[in-house]
């Protein structure tokens, strides 16, 4: 099937009031303009419409680009013609004779938008009667089809599709503000650092070099997972902060109990982001912590850890366990970079307190 144009659907920012919904689809458009050039993607521009983008554009890959784009639902390639019911059942019967074989089955799913004289009802009507003319052998199944012919009529023209391509989802990315991401190069923060980004959020990266309590290969495997978010964020650069703790953490060592470590480096590590956020004009720090997940993460220890800072902390795997962090690091792209064997920090103590109090 020629691909003439690619449908681009997005969710919530449908239920945004007009000045809001403007702002956000222009800055999604935008988006979606940056990561087209920065993948080499050709096309001639981008139309707004009430609900969709459409990008007029003769390569199907842009459908997969743009489904990568944060804000977008899904996205299609298709074909296109005017929105007459002659040239819809034309165009369509032709999609039908390329995807379809005597023996098969098939569906037309029809959505119409705009005024015209016909309705969604005999858009499907009239097309399958004209799939069933163009190619013997073939009828139609509307629960189980082999084949779905999909066709969405908008008041300037008719689109004709068979393939959706999953987005992300979300918020355009730009939309939220700024915040610091605490990055470790293991899983779980690189996760939580993108289900903000997928929110609207701009990234700060703020990696807390804690040798020689770490292997050397840490710096590596932070650099790779910075370089997995930044494809993420083309158009929104990530700006990457390294500050030293190993002196800090012996500091702790040398001077308090040692259960008493995990706690203190981790209020440490946030009063340094709090000064990175000021600088950095970010509105809220990110962390990668779930409740109970280790010493440092239990509901007490996180209380004590962040009292009296007086900064937004926001935990986005808080509720999740680690095999659903595994399967999000999976499909962003920076699991096989974060599960890279670099050895654990080699200042957790033997028994570690999980009840610091604050006081």
């Amino acid at each position: 099937m020629k691909c003439d144009a690619v449908i681009v659907r997005y969710g919530e920012l449908a239920l945004k009031r007009q000045r809001a919904r403007s702002r956000y689809e222009r800055e999604l458009v935008h988006n979606i303009e940056v990561r087209l050039s920065h993948r080499g993607v050709e096309y001639e521009r981008i139309e707004r419409e009430w609900g969709r983008l459409f990008i007029i554009t003769g390569c199907e890959r842009t459908a997969a680009e743009a489904a990568r784009v944060f804000g977008v639902v899904s996205a299609s390639p298709a074909a296109m013609c005017a929105p007459e019911l002659d040239e819809i059942a034309e165009l369509v019967s032709s999609v039908g004779a390329e995807r379809l074989e005597r023996g098969m089955s098939f569906a037309i799913r029809a959505r119409r938008a705009g005024v015209h004289t016909f309705s969604s009802r005999d858009v499907a009507v009239v097309c399958g009667n004209a799939v069933r003319t163009r190619v013997s052998g073939v009828h139609v199944d509307l629960d189980s089809p082999d084949v779905e012919i999909l066709v969405e009529v908008r008041e300037s023209a008719a689109y004709v599709y068979t393939e959706v391509v999953k987005g992300v989802g979300g918020l355009p990315l730009g939309t939220q503000g700024r915040m610091v991401g605490l990055i470790s190069g293991g899983i779980d923060s690189s996760v939580a650092c993108w289900l903000m980004m997928r929110r609207g959020c701009e990234l700060v990266g703020l990696h807390m070099d804690i040798s020689p309590h770490t292997h050397e290969d840490t710096a590596h495997r932070v650099s790779g997972v910075w370089n997995v978010l930044s494809e993420w964020s083309v158009g929104h650069p990530i700006k990457m902060y390294t500050v030293p703790m190993g002196d800090v953490i012996e500091r702790i060592k040398e001077e308090l109990s040692s259960g008493m470590v995990c706690v203190l480096c981790k209020r440490a590590m946030y009063m340094v982001a709090a000064a990175v956020m000021q600088k950095e004009r970010a509105q809220g720090i990110i962390t990668g912590s779930s409740l109970g997940q280790v010493a440092s993460q239990t509901a007490t220890n996180m209380a004590s850890e962040v009292w009296g800072l007086g900064v937004p902390i926001y935990h986005p795997l808080i509720g999740m366990d680690k095999t659903e962090s595994i399967a999000l690091a999976r499909r962003i792209g920076t699991y096989d970079i974060a599960t890279t064997s670099t050895g654990g920090c080699t200042a957790v103590p033997r028994y570690p307190r999980t009840c610091v109090s604050p006081a």
